[in-house]
């Protein structure tokens, strides 16, 4: 029995003791867990790297490769190009990483690009953020995952002809582990992770010792060169668009400022300290990477990739250790799809929220994750890799386009942020949705931080778009503002919904006068008489509807209706084409015209429901195709009365 709490009499508070049983999904991701489970989901640093740097650093594993691909032209020229530019990239990502780093701080609920342009630049950018990002996950799942297979190709070419279901075999792979759990899926691939570091920074070591001592050379039967249609001749044009090539390898650093709650507390102690460590990992390796691809000459080809060539030139072919460089960099690969799936959930169930998606994209799974995200990621992506048919090359100027526009909306928002802290009174405090502003001595410096990342990203987003524009980049600037227009629809629905059923000047309602019922039957039997005897609970006004297809049937009702009919009213509707269900709503459109002030309609269903579900299909299942009929009557209520049989 429940007692009377602190709510009152009216208001009963008590806790549910069903716990889900034991099925498929139980065996497949886990059992469910409570939601009081949450804190001990969190993870720390050493996880965090693994759940959210994958996509940052798998980047290396193309970053240099995509820069030789617009390079190749020079021919031999090429190579002394390759290493300045990725010189560049890494101080772009310095800047990048101390503002993200500063957004942590600031908005410790995390959010990222989407929050921050929310919070201090209005609804429409936070609305581009929110589909750049979206964008740019999207994106990442199938890059990522075909340049992994790509890796494997490079060393079983005869897996080419199978590369795109081997793709979506692995994202489906990677969807039912982050279905699992954010702890889980992290302790999953954490060994994945730093196998690959690890393996990494042995072989660009290596490499380096080699290049020192003179034993290095170049790489040995190259495959064949793929050289892009771009003239050959050296131009401004040319670098920028080697540079904006190589800038993918920043894609993913804005990934832990979005993912900030996954986090043990201090949370953004944790998020920022692996951001960190995260950067400059990604800057070395970059930097190796590119160093060791001009040194030996490696050639750009969706045949075999720069890291095959490298590591069969270090290690003087394909031996032990060339395999352990292939498999690592192939799975830091696929593993960088998991960034996505840890983060694409998250900002969709944040802009759920808002009203900018689907109500339905913030419930939490059994799992403590956003399983709806996360199937949705999957399925995009998949359906991505099949219509570019698995190709890097081709994807690849979609890419970045979306991960720089939202790193500049969220330095704007930032450098913005700092402004109004600037404006504060000493010991102020203003709150917002997303952060507390309080008043600090050193707002201008942190200003001039975010105000150098925003130009700077800016910078790199117009040249990505002239660079990129006609091999594909098009495509993600129709997508971005089509995302914005649905995600102003979805809002304008929601809004107005929340505007009409809103209880502000709502008085009192009339108070219903006259209840007439009508009953549909499809034959006199118990179920007929169960959904009369329910109906009787409602009205004394009561009508059973018959239509009629056959004029023998409908006699035999008619004379078991006198025995059974409890003395209600009978109407037969003849139907000479022999129709069913547009009679009836015909009949039911009549007696709604005529209905009075005041009075209310309500359709009782007699639903039979068989014991087992395969006996459905023996069944025509009227009822169900009646409710849904009924659905889109206004001011008319539909009450199933279902009736099972031992």
């Amino acid at each position: 029995m429940d007692n009377e709490d602190e709510f009152g009499s009216a208001v009963l508070k008590r806790k549910t003791k069903y716990q889900p049983r034991r099925s498929w999904r139980t065996w497949l991701i886990g059992r469910p867990l409570p939601t009081s489970d949450a804190p001990h989901q969190t993870i720390g640093k050493f996880l965090g790297l693994a759940v959210f740097s994958s996509d940052a650093l798998s980047s290396v594993a193309y970053a240099t490769q995509e820069m030789l691909v617009i390079l190749a032209v020079l021919g031999a020229a090429a190579y002394q190009f390759v290493f300045p530019l990725s010189i560049t990239i890494v101080l772009l990502l310095a800047i990048v990483t101390l503002s993200y780093e500063q957004t942590i701080h600031a908005y410790p609920n995390g959010g990222g690009s989407y929050i921050v342009s929310r919070d201090n630049l209005g609804e429409i950018p936070a609305q581009v953020a929110g589909a750049a990002l979206l964008t740019d996950y999207l994106l990442t799942v199938a890059v990522s995952v075909s340049s992994g297979v790509a890796q494997v190709i490079s060393a079983v070419p005869s897996l080419y002809p199978y590369r795109v279901w081997v793709s979506v075999g692995l994202v489906l792979f990677i969807m039912l582990v982050n279905l699992r759990g954010v702890k889980e899926s992290g302790i999953f691939f954490a060994f994945p992770t730093y196998f690959f570091i690890i393996t990494m920074f042995l072989t660009i070591g290596a490499g380096l010792v080699r290049s020192l001592t003179g034993y290095l050379g170049q790489v040995s039967a190259p495959p064949s060169l793929e050289v892009m249609n771009l003239g050959g001749n050296l131009s401004l044009f040319l670098l920028l668009r080697a540079f904006s090539s190589g800038t993918s390898a920043l894609t993913g650093v804005e990934a832990i400022s979005n993912g900030i709650p996954a986090f043990r507390e201090p949370r953004t102690k944790n998020a920022g300290a692996t951001l960190i460590i995260m950067a400059c990992i990604l800057g070395s390796m970059l930097l190796g990477i590119s160093f060791l691809a001009s040194s030996i000459h490696a050639v750009p080809s969706e045949t075999e990739t720069v890291i095959s060539q490298i590591a069969r030139t270090i290690f003087d072919g394909r031996g032990v250790f060339y395999w352990f460089t292939i498999v690592a960099t192939t799975v830091i690969l696929v593993m960088a799809a998991n960034t996505s799936f840890a983060d694409f959930p998250r900002l969709s169930a944040i802009m759920a929220s808002d009203g900018f998606l689907p109500r339905q994209l913030t419930y939490r799974g059994s799992r403590l994750v956003y399983s709806r995200g996360i199937i949705s990621l999957a399925i995009l992506a998949s359906v991505l890799i099949i219509v570019f048919q698995a190709s890097v090359t081709r994807l690849i100027p979609l890419y970045a386009i979306g991960v720089f526009l939202s790193f500049t909306l969220s330095q704007l928002g930032m450098a913005h942020r700092w402004w109004k802290i600037g404006h504060l009174k000493p010991g102020e405090e203003r709150k917002e949705r997303g952060s507390v502003l309080f008043s600090q001595k050193n707002w201008k410096t942190k200003m001039a931080i975010n105000g150098l990342g925003a130009i700077c990203t800016a910078v790199v987003v117009v040249i990505f778009t002239a660079t990129k524009f006609v091999d594909g980049a098009w495509l993600v600037v129709l997508i971005i503002p089509a995302l914005v227009f649905l995600f102003s629809g979805i809002h304008r629905h929601y809004r107005g919904l929340a505007r009409k059923l809103s209880l502000e000047n709502f008085g009192s309602t009339p108070p219903i006068i006259r209840h007439r019922v009508i009953v549909p039957i499809g034959g006199v039997h118990r179920g007929t008489l169960l959904a009369l005897r329910y109906a009787e609970t409602l009205s004394d006004d009561i009508t059973a509807v018959y239509v009629s297809l056959d004029p023998q049937e409908a006699e035999k009702i008619r004379q078991k209706w006198e025995i059974w009919g409890m003395g209600y009213r009978l109407v037969i509707l003849d139907s000479p084409y022999r129709l069913f269900i547009e009679p009836l709503l015909e009949y039911i459109d009549e007696i709604d015209k005529r209905r009075q002030p005041n009075e209310i309609i309500t359709v009782v269903v007699p639903e039979f429901v068989p014991r087992h579900f395969w006996n459905r299909l023996l069944h025509a299942q009227t009822a169900s195709v009646l409710r849904r009929a009924l659905l889109f009557h206004k001011d008319i209520v539909i009450t199933s009365v279902p009736y099972q049989l031992d």
